[in-house]
C-alpha cells in the first residue's frame, strides 16, 4: 500500500510508457509537434548499469538477478519544469526524448496524453500480447505426457 497521489501514479504510468516506447514513434511525435519547447540539459544522456532484483517464484525472497544497461537524462524546459528519462539499453536519444516528453506531460498532460501516451500504451500492450501468444504456443504440459511402457 502506498500513499501516492493521483499525480504521482499518472506520472509513473506515462514514464513507464515512454521508457518502453519505440524510439521511432517518439521521434515522429517530436518532429510533428507544432511548438517544440526550448530546453537545456541538467544531465546529458549517460549510459550506466543498474542492478535488477527478482523474487523467487515471483513473490518470495528478493535476490539480485543481474545488471542491466540503463541510459538516463534530465532536461529543464524553459518553463522551469524538469523532465526525467530512464530507459533500458544504450539509446541516448530515447532517454532524451523520454525526458522531454516527461517535462511536456507535467506542463499539460491533457494535451499530450491522448495524442502520445495512449497510442504508445496501446502499441506496447499489443506487442506484449503478441509475445504472450507466441510463448503460449510453445508451452508444453508435462503432466499430460504419457510415459512409455
Amino acid at each position: 500500500m502506498t500513499d501516492a497521489t493521483p499525480e504521482i501514479t499518472d506520472r509513473q504510468f506515462w514514464m513507464s510508457v515512454l521508457a518502453r516506447a519505440d524510439l521511432s514513434d517518439l521521434e515522429s511525435y517530436w518532429q510533428n509537434l507544432s511548438h517544440r519547447p526550448e530546453y537545456r540539459h541538467l544531465r546529458k544522456p549517460e549510459i550506466g548499469m543498474a542492478m535488477v532484483r527478482g523474487r523467487a517464484g515471483g513473490t518470495g525472497s528478493p535476490f539480485n538477478l543481474g545488471e542491466v544497461t540503463l541510459t538516463r537524462c534530465v532536461v529543464e524546459l524553459n518553463a522551469g519544469v524538469q523532465g526525467f528519462g530512464y530507459v533500458t539499453g544504450r539509446s541516448r536519444r530515447h532517454a532524451e526524448l523520454a525526458a522531454l516528453f516527461d517535462g511536456l506531460m507535467q506542463e499539460d498532460s491533457r494535451q499530450h496524453g491522448p495524442a502520445l501516451i495512449q497510442p504508445l500504451y496501446k502499441q506496447w500492450m499489443a506487442r506484449r500480447e503478441q509475445v504472450s501468444r507466441k510463448a503460449a504456443a510453445t508451452k508444453v504440459n508435462f503432466m499430460t505426457m504419457v510415459r512409455g511402457s
